[in-house]
């Protein structure tokens, strides 16, 4: 399989509530240095987002325009825009990038940006 179709299939496995709600699923797909910069404006460990999401109001979170660079041999920037649904919220959007590296065969996130944007 490509690295196109596996970081994509691990950003949509971050997105999906059940895993989520798993901070074991989760720390398997972060890196053990990984940082956020949140859409809040906040910056996130890889410890503060283990804790963080588990607690996390269950949302619905697609993602369009998914794309991926190779930025040197084991080192891939993903990018995508993202719509966010929760029950009694309004709906927002974001412009997300992630950095994954592949660590003894597997790939995992190192760093992650959400910029909030309008719809379009």
């Amino acid at each position: 399989m490509d690295y196109h179709t596996i970081i994509r299939q691990n950003e949509e496995r971050l997105l999906q509530p059940h895993v989520r709600q798993s901070a074991a699923a989760v720390a398997n797909l972060l890196a053990d240095e990984f940082i956020e910069h949140g859409s809040s404006g906040r910056i996130y460990t890889k410890q503060d987002i283990l804790v963080h999401l588990p607690q996390e109001q269950a949302a619905a979170i697609t993602t369009a325009a998914f794309k991926t660079t190779q930025l040197a041999p084991g080192i891939i920037l993903a990018t995508c825009r993202s719509t966010h649904r929760q029950p009694g919220q309004p709906t927002t959007h974001a412009l997300r990038c992630s950095i994954w590296k592949q660590v003894a065969g597997r790939w995992q996130m190192v760093f992650h940006q959400g910029t909030p944007t309008s719809e379009n």
